[in-house]
Protein backbone atom coordinates (compact mmCIF):
# COMPACT_ATOMS: atom_id res chain seq x y z
CA UNK A 1 0.00 0.00 0.00
CA UNK A 2 2.10 2.96 -1.42
CA UNK A 3 1.13 6.05 -2.29
CA UNK A 4 2.92 9.50 -3.64
CA UNK A 5 -0.57 11.74 -2.12
CA UNK A 6 -1.29 11.19 1.78
CA UNK A 7 -4.34 9.61 2.74
CA UNK A 8 -5.94 11.77 5.41
CA UNK A 9 -6.22 9.44 9.04
CA UNK A 10 -9.70 10.69 8.78
CA UNK A 11 -10.81 9.08 5.35
CA UNK A 12 -9.99 6.11 6.49
CA UNK A 13 -13.15 3.89 6.74
CA UNK A 14 -13.49 1.63 9.96
CA UNK A 15 -13.56 -2.18 8.36
CA UNK A 16 -16.99 -3.81 8.89
CA UNK A 17 -18.38 -6.82 10.06
CA UNK A 18 -18.22 -8.22 6.59
CA UNK A 19 -14.48 -7.19 5.49
CA UNK A 20 -13.08 -8.22 9.10
CA UNK A 21 -14.38 -11.81 8.51
CA UNK A 22 -12.51 -11.76 5.16
CA UNK A 23 -9.56 -10.38 6.82
CA UNK A 24 -9.32 -12.83 9.34
CA UNK A 25 -9.89 -15.67 7.10
CA UNK A 26 -7.01 -14.49 4.80
CA UNK A 27 -4.99 -14.26 7.89
CA UNK A 28 -5.49 -17.56 8.92
CA UNK A 29 -4.78 -18.95 5.84
CA UNK A 30 -1.15 -16.71 5.62
CA UNK A 31 -0.66 -17.60 9.91
CA UNK A 32 -1.60 -21.45 8.55
CA UNK A 33 1.16 -21.18 5.34
CA UNK A 34 4.08 -20.01 7.54
CA UNK A 35 3.10 -22.94 10.03
CA UNK A 36 3.50 -25.33 7.14
CA UNK A 37 6.82 -23.94 5.94
CA UNK A 38 8.18 -23.97 9.44
CA UNK A 39 11.05 -26.77 10.18
CA UNK A 40 11.31 -29.00 13.40
CA UNK A 41 14.17 -26.88 15.19
CA UNK A 42 11.86 -23.37 14.28
CA UNK A 43 9.11 -24.54 16.81
CA UNK A 44 11.53 -24.22 20.10
CA UNK A 45 13.06 -20.49 18.85
CA UNK A 46 12.51 -17.60 20.81
CA UNK A 47 10.11 -15.16 20.12
CA UNK A 48 9.31 -11.20 20.77
CA UNK A 49 7.17 -12.73 23.72
CA UNK A 50 9.34 -13.50 26.41
CA UNK A 51 7.76 -16.31 27.90
CA UNK A 52 7.12 -18.10 24.47
CA UNK A 53 8.76 -19.97 21.79
CA UNK A 54 7.22 -20.43 18.92
CA UNK A 55 5.26 -23.87 19.63
CA UNK A 56 3.94 -21.76 22.66
CA UNK A 57 2.80 -18.73 20.54
CA UNK A 58 1.06 -21.52 18.28
CA UNK A 59 -0.61 -22.83 21.34
CA UNK A 60 -1.89 -19.41 22.10
CA UNK A 61 -3.32 -18.46 18.66
CA UNK A 62 -5.24 -22.28 18.69
CA UNK A 63 -6.62 -21.94 21.62
CA UNK A 64 -8.08 -18.48 20.87
CA UNK A 65 -9.33 -20.37 17.94
CA UNK A 66 -10.88 -22.63 19.87
CA UNK A 67 -12.93 -20.43 21.76
CA UNK A 68 -14.06 -18.41 18.91
CA UNK A 69 -15.22 -21.51 17.24
CA UNK A 70 -17.41 -23.18 20.58
CA UNK A 71 -19.00 -20.58 22.58
CA UNK A 72 -19.02 -23.61 24.90
CA UNK A 73 -14.85 -23.72 24.90
CA UNK A 74 -15.25 -19.99 25.34
CA UNK A 75 -17.24 -20.12 28.27
CA UNK A 76 -15.00 -22.41 29.72
CA UNK A 77 -11.70 -20.43 29.27
CA UNK A 78 -13.41 -17.27 30.59
CA UNK A 79 -14.20 -19.04 33.75
CA UNK A 80 -10.96 -20.95 34.91
CA UNK A 81 -9.25 -17.34 33.37
CA UNK A 82 -11.54 -15.46 35.51
CA UNK A 83 -9.25 -17.86 38.91
CA UNK A 84 -6.21 -16.37 38.15
CA UNK A 85 -4.71 -13.31 39.67
CA UNK A 86 -3.54 -11.22 37.10
CA UNK A 87 -5.24 -9.62 33.79
CA UNK A 88 -8.08 -11.77 32.06
CA UNK A 89 -6.29 -11.67 28.31
CA UNK A 90 -2.82 -12.54 30.21
CA UNK A 91 -4.79 -15.64 31.83
CA UNK A 92 -6.73 -16.89 29.15
CA UNK A 93 -3.47 -16.74 27.29
CA UNK A 94 -1.70 -18.41 29.55
CA UNK A 95 -4.50 -21.12 29.69
CA UNK A 96 -4.46 -22.03 26.42
CA UNK A 97 -1.00 -22.84 26.47
CA UNK A 98 -1.09 -24.75 29.36
CA UNK A 99 -3.70 -26.69 27.28
CA UNK A 100 -1.73 -27.64 24.87
CA UNK A 101 1.57 -28.20 26.74
CA UNK A 102 2.02 -31.53 25.87
CA UNK A 103 0.93 -30.73 22.19
CA UNK A 104 4.07 -30.91 19.60
CA UNK A 105 4.11 -29.48 16.09
CA UNK A 106 1.90 -31.81 14.23
CA UNK A 107 -0.86 -31.82 16.61
CA UNK A 108 -1.21 -28.01 17.19
CA UNK A 109 -0.90 -28.16 13.07
CA UNK A 110 -3.88 -30.96 12.83
CA UNK A 111 -5.73 -28.48 15.64
CA UNK A 112 -4.78 -25.45 13.64
CA UNK A 113 -6.45 -26.95 10.27
CA UNK A 114 -9.03 -28.06 11.89
CA UNK A 115 -9.97 -24.91 13.79
CA UNK A 116 -10.15 -22.65 10.74
CA UNK A 117 -13.15 -22.40 9.26
CA UNK A 118 -15.08 -23.15 12.60
CA UNK A 119 -13.49 -20.26 14.22
CA UNK A 120 -14.07 -17.88 11.51
CA UNK A 121 -17.51 -18.74 11.38
CA UNK A 122 -18.16 -18.56 15.11
CA UNK A 123 -16.99 -14.81 14.86
CA UNK A 124 -19.31 -14.12 11.75
CA UNK A 125 -22.42 -15.69 13.59
CA UNK A 126 -22.06 -13.10 16.62
CA UNK A 127 -25.62 -10.78 16.12
CA UNK A 128 -24.60 -6.99 15.24
CA UNK A 129 -26.80 -5.85 18.41
CA UNK A 130 -24.58 -8.00 20.47
CA UNK A 131 -21.06 -6.40 19.05
CA UNK A 132 -22.40 -3.39 19.64
CA UNK A 133 -23.85 -3.11 22.90
CA UNK A 134 -22.07 -5.62 24.57
CA UNK A 135 -18.91 -4.48 26.66
CA UNK A 136 -16.30 -5.36 28.72
CA UNK A 137 -13.12 -4.01 30.72
CA UNK A 138 -9.48 -5.19 29.61
CA UNK A 139 -6.25 -4.39 31.39
CA UNK A 140 -3.48 -3.66 29.22
CA UNK A 141 -0.16 -2.94 30.20
CA UNK A 142 -1.05 0.70 30.00
CA UNK A 143 -4.12 0.87 31.98
CA UNK A 144 -7.75 -0.39 31.77
CA UNK A 145 -9.90 -0.25 28.22
CA UNK A 146 -13.49 -0.38 27.66
CA UNK A 147 -13.75 -2.42 25.25
CA UNK A 148 -17.05 -3.73 22.86
CA UNK A 149 -17.22 -7.05 21.89
CA UNK A 150 -17.37 -5.76 17.92
CA UNK A 151 -14.10 -4.50 19.03
CA UNK A 152 -12.74 -8.09 20.03
CA UNK A 153 -14.44 -9.62 17.37
CA UNK A 154 -13.85 -7.97 14.51
CA UNK A 155 -10.08 -6.07 15.03
CA UNK A 156 -8.28 -7.40 17.93
CA UNK A 157 -8.77 -11.63 17.21
CA UNK A 158 -7.27 -10.58 13.53
CA UNK A 159 -4.34 -8.15 14.95
CA UNK A 160 -3.64 -10.87 17.26
CA UNK A 161 -2.77 -13.32 14.92
CA UNK A 162 -1.43 -10.78 12.56
CA UNK A 163 1.22 -9.93 15.00
CA UNK A 164 1.73 -13.53 15.82
CA UNK A 165 2.34 -13.92 12.48
CA UNK A 166 5.12 -11.18 12.23
CA UNK A 167 6.58 -11.99 16.05
CA UNK A 168 7.13 -15.86 14.25
CA UNK A 169 8.40 -15.25 11.04
CA UNK A 170 11.06 -12.70 12.80
CA UNK A 171 11.79 -16.00 15.42
CA UNK A 172 12.36 -18.56 12.65
CA UNK A 173 13.65 -16.22 9.53
CA UNK A 174 10.98 -17.66 7.51
CA UNK A 175 9.79 -14.92 4.64
CA UNK A 176 6.49 -12.88 5.93
CA UNK A 177 3.93 -12.74 2.91
CA UNK A 178 3.11 -8.64 2.50
CA UNK A 179 0.45 -7.18 0.44
CA UNK A 180 -1.40 -3.81 0.28
CA UNK A 181 -4.79 -5.12 0.28
CA UNK A 182 -4.42 -7.46 3.29
CA UNK A 183 -1.89 -5.85 5.70
CA UNK A 184 -1.98 -2.81 4.25
CA UNK A 185 -5.50 -2.19 5.36
CA UNK A 186 -4.68 -3.83 8.61
CA UNK A 187 -1.85 -0.91 9.10
CA UNK A 188 -4.35 1.54 7.86
CA UNK A 189 -6.49 0.63 10.55
CA UNK A 190 -4.08 0.56 13.31
CA UNK A 191 -2.58 3.85 11.57
CA UNK A 192 -5.99 5.47 12.04
CA UNK A 193 -6.83 4.08 15.58
CA UNK A 194 -3.25 5.21 16.27
CA UNK A 195 -4.07 8.46 15.11
CA UNK A 196 -7.51 8.64 16.97
CA UNK A 197 -5.53 8.05 20.22
CA UNK A 198 -3.10 10.52 20.94
CA UNK A 199 -5.08 13.39 18.52
CA UNK A 200 -1.95 15.18 17.27
CA UNK A 201 -1.13 16.17 14.30
CA UNK A 202 1.30 14.30 12.12
CA UNK A 203 2.79 13.56 8.70
CA UNK A 204 3.55 9.47 9.04
CA UNK A 205 5.25 7.23 5.92
CA UNK A 206 5.48 3.64 6.27
CA UNK A 207 7.80 1.77 3.74
CA UNK A 208 6.77 -1.83 2.48
CA UNK A 209 4.00 -3.65 0.97
CA UNK A 210 1.89 -3.03 4.07
CA UNK A 211 2.95 0.70 4.23
CA UNK A 212 1.17 4.16 2.47
CA UNK A 213 1.69 7.71 3.61
CA UNK A 214 -0.89 9.10 6.16
CA UNK A 215 -1.35 12.68 7.51
CA UNK A 216 -3.53 14.32 10.27
CA UNK A 217 -3.91 18.20 10.51
CA UNK A 218 -4.19 19.71 14.15
CA UNK A 219 -3.09 23.11 15.98
CA UNK A 220 0.51 22.26 17.18
CA UNK A 221 3.30 21.19 14.72
CA UNK A 222 2.61 18.03 13.01
CA UNK A 223 5.42 15.46 14.06
CA UNK A 224 7.21 13.69 10.74
CA UNK A 225 8.00 10.07 11.31
CA UNK A 226 9.04 7.64 8.63
CA UNK A 227 9.80 4.10 9.21
CA UNK A 228 8.75 0.13 7.87
CA UNK A 229 4.95 -0.84 8.16
CA UNK A 230 5.66 -3.58 10.38
CA UNK A 231 8.14 -2.02 12.74
CA UNK A 232 5.20 1.17 13.20
CA UNK A 233 2.98 -1.97 14.14
CA UNK A 234 5.20 -3.86 16.48
CA UNK A 235 6.03 -0.50 18.16
CA UNK A 236 2.72 0.61 18.30
CA UNK A 237 2.10 -3.02 20.05
CA UNK A 238 4.66 -2.65 22.69
CA UNK A 239 7.18 -5.03 20.61
CA UNK A 240 9.78 -1.62 20.82
CA UNK A 241 10.07 1.51 22.60
CA UNK A 242 8.59 4.16 20.78
CA UNK A 243 9.31 7.75 21.52
CA UNK A 244 7.40 11.21 21.10
CA UNK A 245 4.02 9.90 19.27
CA UNK A 246 4.98 6.25 18.63
CA UNK A 247 4.88 5.88 22.54
CA UNK A 248 0.90 5.97 22.19
CA UNK A 249 -0.25 2.15 22.49
CA UNK A 250 -2.59 0.65 20.53
CA UNK A 251 -4.41 -2.83 20.93
CA UNK A 252 -3.60 -5.97 19.69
Amino acid sequence: MTTSTPTDVASIDPIDHRAAMALAAVEFERFGALLAALGPDDWTRSTDCPAWDVRAMVAHVVGAMAGNASMRENLRQLRLARKGDGPLVDELSALQVADRAADGPDALLAEYERLVTPAVKGRTRVPGPVRSLARMDVEMPYGTERWTLGYLVDTIYTRDVWMHRVDIARATGRPLELTADHDGRLVADVVAEWARRHGSAFTLVLDGPAGGAFVSSGERPAEELCLDAVEFARTVAGREPGVGLLATAVAF
